[in-house]
């Protein structure tokens, strides 16, 4: 007898739980001993009872779905709509691949005399830093000394192209959620969601949607991934603003559109700026899992050492990736104390 047969006696299901029986899960190591002597399988003690899930009910009635039959029906209806869904998304996402090729072939086919010192000159305005600069000069040329200049302009690439995008959708997202609750109320579950969720879990649905080969399969998950904190450090920059100098803004007869490009954003930029060096260093985290859908860069690399086992190349690899987070992180602060400091003045 199954454990939870009393449930659907006690429902009056028994009729409908014996017309199922192509449903049915397989008997028990117990169930199939007792058969072969000829019992009845001994009733199951407090002590072995089963939580009540959906494999235990259906082994005591044949006709209620097994939990497989759950994941098979969502996967099946995901592969229903997915034609539907890649018709619209394809035409829709397709800049984004062309971004990314176009990053990346420039980038690659500019010789490193021209993009290297261009790289320098961007630390330095950036930055004002002498020590700053050196740093970088010293990690690059060394990326570039061990033959790694390829893989590193290729990270360098995407984290670009994705960035720019995060901050793009994510600091107006930003700005609309600081000026209507309900905006908020909606879109921080969504947030949390994209927060929380394993960043595997990006890849499954849209390897789906969309070819390996295609850059916006990467730069979607990305993207997905890195925008969470532009867009709630933006809403929080803005919420944060002093009162009296929203009430001055008033009093002196500016409009919305003025209060907020000319005072709310400018006091928030420390916020923002603070958000865009997280969504910086969230894309560099997500390039490397996104190598597993054909993803370029260093954690090629890092990929090719765990699956060869080749120690040396998988540490090499990983030093150079942790050499250009500091360097992204180190100069986005860097500009963010720039920031400040031109605040306090």
């Amino acid at each position: 007898m199954a454990t939870y047969d009393f449930v659907f006696s006690a429902l009056g299901l028994k009729d409908w739980c014996e017309s199922g029986g192509g449903g049915s899960a397989p008997m028990s190591l117990a169930d199939l001993r007792a058969s072969s002597r000829g019992e009845e399988a001994a009733d199951v003690s407090i002590w072995e009872l089963p939580f009540p899930s959906m494999d235990a009910f259906n082994a005591a009635c044949q006709s209620f779905p097994r939990s497989r039959e759950l994941t098979l029906g969502l996967e099946q209806g995901f592969l229903n709509i997915k034609d539907s869904l890649s018709f619209v998304l394809d035409p829709l996402t397709q800049p984004l691949s062309w971004a990314l090729e176009a990053s990346l072939y420039g980038i690659l086919n500019t010789p490193w005399w021209i993009v290297l010192p261009l790289l320098m000159l961007i630390t330095w305005l950036v930055s004002r830093s002498f020590a700053l600069l050196t740093f970088v000069t010293l990690a690059f040329g060394g990326l570039a000394f061990i033959d790694h200049y390829e893989y590193t302009m290729q990270t360098l690439a995407i984290i670009f192209v994705c960035a720019f995008i995060c901050v793009l959708f994510g600091v107006p997202i930003g700005i609309a959620m600081s000026r209507s609750n309900t905006m908020q109320r909606m879109t921080i579950p969504i947030l949390d969601m994209l927060q929380t969720l394993p960043p595997f879990v990006y890849l499954i649905p849209l390897i789906f949607l969309f070819s390996v080969t295609e850059p916006k399969l990467y730069g979607i998950a990305i993207i997905l991934y890195a925008i969470v904190p532009v867009i709630r450090l933006t809403d929080l920059g803005i919420r944060m603003v002093d009162k009296s100098v929203i009430e001055a803004a008033d009093a002196f007869g500016m409009t919305d559109r003025q209060k907020l490009f000319g005072v709310q954003v400018p006091l928030a930029l420390p916020n923002i700026m603070a958000g865009v060096n997280q969504t910086i260093m969230m894309s560099l985290a997500m390039v490397v899992i996104a190598s597993l859908v054909s993803a370029p860069g260093l954690g090629v690399l890092v990929l090719r050492g765990i699956r060869n086992l080749e120690l040396g190349v998988g540490l090499v690899a990983g030093l150079g990736i942790v050499l250009l987070a500091v360097i992204l992180d180190r100069v986005t602060k860097a500009s963010l104390a720039r920031i400040n400091t031109t605040h306090k003045s």
